[in-house]
């Protein structure tokens, strides 16, 4: 049974590779979607989410700093660091049996597939966000959402990961994110900001 369901699997994350790396690929997705996956390209959001905490909520927002930093750094340790080395799992832009079909617009790299730390990270980060600043940020649950999923399916198109990889880096990182998120929150709710002014506008 168990073997049975790891070739359901295994055949489907083939086809559903096949379609999103071979099939649906044009010319205007191969200059667009690279930039997705890169970090510098992000960069500007990271610098303006750490500037608008720290505007917004003063030394709340420096500690909401650290917990993004510490988030992004457990969600790469678990997934590069404790599990990756173990699965051995070759990139389909390594994997001999791939290598005639495979469409491959970025360096491959060296290291291995699963889980994908891009997808990881994204969304353990998207999580963190959505988990800390829902009640004050409108929306923030599918913007950030759609915002990891995207850097998840870049992984695909350009040829370095499976969508099984970066399904379970997803769901990795969005498990930590949601942890250290309601850890913060138990500790410096950035919500309860609303309620300190609604009190001093009465007593004013």
């Amino acid at each position: 049974m168990l073997q049975q369901l790891r070739d359901f699997i295994v055949v489907k994350d083939l086809e559903v590779w096949y379609y999103l790396n071979t099939k649906w690929h044009n010319a205007f997705l191969d200059a667009v979607i690279p930039y997705f996956r890169n970090q510098f390209f992000w960069a500007p959001l990271y610098l303006f989410l750490l500037l608008f905490t720290v505007i917004n909520f003063g030394w709340k927002g420096i500690a909401w700093c650290a917990g993004f930093l510490i988030t992004f750094a457990l969600s790469d340790q678990v997934s590069a660091h404790l599990i990756k080395p173990y699965i051995h799992r070759l990139r389909p832009c390594n994997n001999p049996y791939l290598q005639d079909i495979v469409h491959i617009i970025v360096p491959c790299g060296s290291g291995y597939s699963f889980p994908s730390s891009h997808a990881a990270n994204h969304f353990a980060l998207a999580v963190f966000m959505a988990v800390t600043l829902s009640r004050r940020v409108k929306y923030i649950w599918p913007i950030a959402l759609f915002w990891a999923a995207l850097v998840a399916y870049s992984q695909v198109y350009v040829g370095v990961h499976f969508p099984v990889d970066v399904t379970v880096g997803g769901i990795i990182g969005a498990v930590i994110g949601f942890i250290t998120g309601r850890l913060f929150n138990w500790k410096l709710d950035l919500s309860k900001r609303e309620t300190s002014n609604a009190k001093s506008e009465i007593v004013n």
